[in-house]
């Protein structure tokens, strides 16, 4: 069984930054599709990265620009660099799989940016 664990998220400032990680149990990046997902307060899911087995890269326009999805095989890891962070960046973000897999989502990591 996959499990996800999602870390780096945390308190920042307007314009600040930020590093997730999604760490996997299992090597699955060179098999399936991966993205990052964030959920803010009242609002649904939404997937914002997105990175596929052979390497294409998509983000949604909410952070394209400001984001930067990446993966490193030989830790399992997945990231995302958020940069000029903004008050609508708040959520929980998680990673899963593309599309998403119900038994894989992990406990998430929240991201609050506020002043």
């Amino acid at each position: 069984q996959v499990q996800l664990v999602e870390s780096g998220g945390g308190l920042v400032q307007p314009g600040g930054s930020l590093r997730l990680s999604c760490a996997a149990s299992l090597r699955i990046f060179n098999l399936m599709s991966m993205g990052w997902y964030r959920q803010a307060p009242g609002k649904q899911r939404e997937l914002v990265a997105s990175i596929s087995d052979d390497g294409v890269i998509a983000y949604a326009d909410t952070v394209k620009g400001r984001s930067t999805i990446s993966r490193d095989e030989a830790k399992n890891t997945v990231y995302l660099q958020l940069n000029s962070l903004e008050s609508d960046d708040t959520a929980v973000y998680y990673c899963n799989t593309v599309p998403m897999t119900d038994s894989y989502w992990g406990q998430g990591t929240q991201v609050t940016v506020s002043s």
